[in-house]
């Protein structure tokens, strides 16, 4: 099976960056930080869900 090389590539990218910004987040103590780490959650959710269908015909 042929995997598409760019939704890995973004997908880990979103994967890190998401990560990145949650574990920011814990230090901080404000509502803002909050609302970042939820967006990091969802940038994290997108990034697995291209990882997973970086394959042909693969559906997760």
């Amino acid at each position: 099976m042929a995997t598409d090389t760019r939704k890995v590539a973004l997908g880990v990218l979103l994967l890190v960056a998401s990560t990145v910004v949650i574990l920011a987040t814990g230090t901080r103590g404000s509502e803002v930080p909050g609302i970042l780490a939820g967006l990091g959650a969802l940038g994290m959710a997108a990034g697995s869900l291209l990882v997973g269908m970086s394959e042909e015909n693969a559906a997760v």
